[in-house]
């Protein structure tokens, strides 16, 4: 297991290099999927540069939320402007992108649920590399297990030396399959929202199970329930959404 490696002068972050794999993966996936619901591409045309800030922004600012105390330091209060890191939250990203297209969907006939159905695939798509890039980074690891799937990893950052949880595969294998079985939700649902509540309220029971049996302790107030708490938060503000959306739709 490698957290990072070099070529030349240049120093390559394993789960960086998987994340990118992921995002580029994903935004296909995305813009197929759009096209296929009859969702319009000329919004991203006309605020790329919006969505491209809202992912990095997004990325960064939930990753440094995650391990604060690493960039909160009193000696070094600029860290989190350091961004050869290579730190940077997935989940975060969509995020980022969500709320632009929330701001500027502007009088697109398409509502932001269609386009949430259309995004969640597409993320646990991406989510799948992104823990994918972290086991191979030993980062996120798992407690200590007498199974015979565990894995032992020779890395420093792992300060486990007997065999552990692969957590990240479990991840990683969830997202996988959730990401098929969003689709065949979709091919069977019968109104916009569907593959959204479906995902997120499936997301949200995995991620409370497997947090259980994760080892690391990088996130010390949190403890490793921050991942819930935002798929719960995203839950709860899908509701808000809907009645807004039903409100409109009555309206109009």
């Amino acid at each position: 297991m490698f957290e990072a490696f070099e070529i030349g002068p240049f120093i390559i972050w394993t789960h960086l290099l998987f994340l990118l794999i992921g995002l580029w993966l994903s935004a296909e996936f995305f813009f197929r999927l759009a096209q296929s619901a009859g969702l319009s591409l000329q919004h991203f045309q006309d605020h790329g540069r919006w969505h491209l800030l809202g992912a990095l922004l997004g990325g960064r600012l939930f990753a440094v939320i995650e391990q604060y105390r690493v960039y909160l330091k009193p000696d070094d209060p600029l860290r989190f402007l350091y961004l050869h890191d290579g730190n940077f939250s997935f989940l975060g990203a969509a995020i980022g992108i969500a709320t632009v297209l929330y701001v500027f969907r502007g009088s697109s006939r398409t509502t932001f649920l269609q386009w949430l159905d259309v995004l969640l695939p597409a993320t646990c798509f991406g989510l799948a590399f992104n823990w994918l890039g972290k086991f191979a980074a030993g980062q996120a690891y798992g407690k200590p297990t007498d199974v015979f799937w565990g894995v032992t990893f020779d890395a420093a950052n792992v300060r486990f030396a007997v065999p552990i949880h692969p957590v990240q595969l479990y991840y990683a294998l969830f997202y996988f399959f959730l990401t098929f079985l969003l689709l065949i939700v979709r091919k069977h649902a019968k109104r916009a929202g569907a593959e959204t509540l479906a995902g997120i309220a499936l997301a949200t029971i995995a991620t409370f199970i497997f947090e259980y049996f994760r080892g690391d302790f990088a996130i010390l107030v949190f403890a490793t329930k921050l991942d819930f708490i935002l798929l719960l938060l995203l839950f709860i503000s899908l509701g808000v959404f809907a009645a807004v959306e039903i409100r409109m739709s009555q309206r109009s």
